[in-house]
């Protein structure tokens, strides 16, 4: 009896040890903190519709997993190509100028690996601005089963454009005050990504965000956070505010009411009396992706949610066009 006892207490002892050796392990990150933001140009061809037209885009990419998006259910790559190929086709279409993106996989094993920025940027885009908001060995999310586990996720938020990208700042969002330590140890960071884009010699500057998805409080100082910067852009240069800001139109208590009653501020592709959705992709009854503009630098002339990407992500995408003043 004692002997077995012995063999129990030291199997609980080795799984204990195996169970903090993997936590820091898979919580530990994969690159170094000076990777987390780049800037690049790249050789590609770059053709441009109208040289004093321009046009902007801000997409939730949801990684490409369309509306299996964080479902624990199996997500075959012929999944993630068929996606890939339906975003390749709707944007060729489109040809934006610029294209922000939230969600987007640079190297996961839950995407296959694929660097679905590249795979987008080479439609023209060289320039590319990357900000990475998840780095992680080993995401134990979905928690069961454990073959829906993400596995290593290195993931964030892009910017790619057909001008030049002078300058970008990555910023940390306020995060999850009394979430308990072993949620925010694979927690994503929330970010504010700003670039400024020289378009035809002339400097505008581009805040693309990703609010918390769960947490009001979270989300309304990171609001806060977000409409301190585009008050601070929007004295000095064109500036143009977008993304994921998980906060719902036709909820008039939601934060982002906020920015609706910002004077000399647009509103891209919105009309209150007939609100075009954004969430889900596959039956949309939430607008929660805005593109927000300076009216008094930037002539609005058009803007549509772009329902033609389908199923592609969870999300649709909002597209505007615009001139500089």
């Amino acid at each position: 009896m004692k002997r077995f006892l012995k063999f129990i207490f030291r199997l609980l002892f080795l799984l204990i040890i195996a169970t903090i050796v993997f936590f820091f392990w898979a919580s530990s990150s994969t690159l170094k903190e000076a990777e987390y933001v780049s800037l690049t140009k790249v050789d590609v061809q770059n053709q441009f519709k109208n040289d004093s037209i321009f046009s902007i885009v801000t997409y939730n990419i949801g990684y490409l997993s369309g509306m299996t998006n964080n479902r624990p259910i199996a997500k075959p790559k012929s999944l993630f190509d068929e996606n890939l190929q339906k975003v390749l086709a709707e944007t060729q279409k489109v040809n934006p100028t610029i294209i922000a993106f939230q969600e987007i996989d640079y190297d996961a094993t839950r995407s296959y690996n694929i660097n679905q920025e590249e795979q987008i940027a080479q439609l023209g885009f060289p320039y590319r601005a990357r900000t990475i908001n998840w780095d992680e060995h080993y995401v134990p999310f979905p928690y069961w089963p454990i073959s829906m586990h993400f596995g290593k996720v290195v993931s964030g938020q892009s910017i790619i454009s057909k001008y030049p990208i002078k300058e970008q700042q990555r910023i940390v969002l306020q995060r999850v005050e009394d979430a308990p330590f072993y949620r925010n140890a694979f927690y994503l960071e929330r970010l504010a990504q700003v670039v400024k884009v020289v378009l035809k010699n002339q400097e505008i500057m581009i805040i693309n965000v990703h609010l918390e998805a769960f947490d009001k409080a979270t989300r309304v100082k990171q609001f806060d956070e977000v409409v301190k910067l585009f008050k601070q852009y929007k004295e000095q240069y064109p500036t143009i505010l977008l993304g994921d800001f998980n906060s719902e139109a036709k909820n008039t208590s939601a934060v982002i009411q906020k920015m609706f009653a910002m004077k000399n501020v647009g509103n891209a592709a919105f009309n209150v009396d007939k609100i075009e959705n954004t969430f889900d992709s596959k039956a949309p009854h939430k607008r929660i992706d805005y593109i927000f503009y300076t009216k008094n630098s930037i002539e609005y002339i058009s803007g549509k949610v772009l329902n033609e990407f389908e199923e592609a992500s969870d999300h649709l995408p909002v597209f505007m066009e615009f001139k500089l003043k």
